[in-house]
């Protein structure tokens, strides 16, 4: 059985973030993750797309985010149970918590914290016959390595950040890229939505808006889609990959069977600290739902910082959370 003080279920920048947050306060901590590897989303599905919104970063590519933060909370020495499912939360009778995995790992801690971005997700597909044949034969539903894409012609379908982000990246990479969007407006941020604009004024991009996919040719791979524009006017575009960019279908997996009050795949917080209706168990992420949610990396780091204070209380009941200072040298510090 491993001990602990605070469990973190979920390995993303978030749950990474809350380590240090909790390491200021003296506070040890446990990580377990479903990947075989830290950073979630970022490390997983998109290592290599710039972020653009991290205070002090105009850019940084996801996984040197995960790198940074890692040695952000290597002084701290957490400990790790990757490539494990958590499967049951108890509460015992002295008030801590059980956690047991799908490999039988037993985590007790004194508070829970659940990080667990998405959930258990998978990508949400578009409706277009014969998709299945050419998933890994020119369709691609994220961007692992973009070199792959390498003077290729591609496709992105879709009008979210993930889609203006990588248009944006890919514009610099492949030979050819051509967004396809089914409205008018984009869903992500104005600011990416105008440089795709620019970039597509500057001809460096082909922008199809009001248009759907509606079918794929090739013998063995990918070789052109089929898309149908608001005049019902029906276009044919060669291309070596489409990559769908629709966004993610949350799932919450086991998280749904423990207790907590949820709206739509999403746990209900209080603000104030971003405890959940279970007294110690706390969520913080794109996991958690609250009026004015926004879903973005760095409303996470606030949430965690906020959650630190009060797991403080669950890890020593008998101490007050207080700073001191001290002067050195005529400076005042910590």
């Amino acid at each position: 059985m491993i001990h602990t003080d605070i469990c973190i279920i979920g390995a993303g920048p978030v749950g990474l973030f809350a380590v240090f947050e909790a390491g200021l306060l003296k506070m040890r901590c446990h990580l377990i993750d479903v990947l075989p590897q830290i950073g979630g989303q970022l490390s997983e599905i998109y290592p290599k797309k710039p972020i653009y919104d991290i205070p002090g970063f105009p850019e940084v590519l996801a996984q040197d985010l995960v790198d940074n933060l890692k040695k952000q909370i290597d002084p701290f020495k957490p400990t790790f149970t990757l490539g494990e499912r958590v499967e049951t939360l108890a509460k015992k009778e002295d008030g801590t918590f059980e956690i047991k995995t799908s490999d039988e790992s037993i985590i007790s801690c004194k508070t829970v914290v659940i990080a667990g971005g998405l959930g258990c997700f998978e990508p949400r597909k578009p409706e277009i016959e014969k998709l299945e044949k050419y998933e890994g034969k020119g369709v691609y539903y994220m961007v692992k390595d973009p070199e792959r894409f390498r003077d290729k012609k591609i496709i992105i379908a879709g009008g979210g950040d993930s889609a203006l982000d990588w248009t944006i990246f890919l514009s610099n990479v492949a030979s050819e890229v051509t967004l396809v969007h089914r409205n008018e407006s984009f869903r992500g941020a104005p600011d990416s939505a105008e440089k795709v604009f620019e970039l597509a004024k500057a001809g460096k991009i082909k922008l199809l808006l009001n248009t759907h996919l509606k079918e794929l040719k090739g013998d063995n791979v990918l070789e052109s889609a089929t898309v149908i524009g608001k005049d019902k006017e029906v276009s044919e575009l060669k291309t070596d990959y489409l990559i769908p960019l629709f966004g993610l279908s949350p799932k919450l997996g086991p998280i749904a069977e423990w207790g907590l009050n949820i709206d739509k795949n999403a746990i209900e917080v209080n603000t104030f600290d971003y405890s959940t209706n279970i007294p110690g168990v706390f969520a913080i992420g794109d996991i958690n739902t609250y009026p004015g949610k926004l879903k973005l990396i760095l409303c996470g780091f606030h949430e965690a910082a906020l959650m630190a204070q009060s797991a403080f209380k669950y890890v020593y009941p008998d101490q007050k959370l207080s700073f001191k200072y001290t002067t050195v040298n005529g400076v005042n510090a910590f």
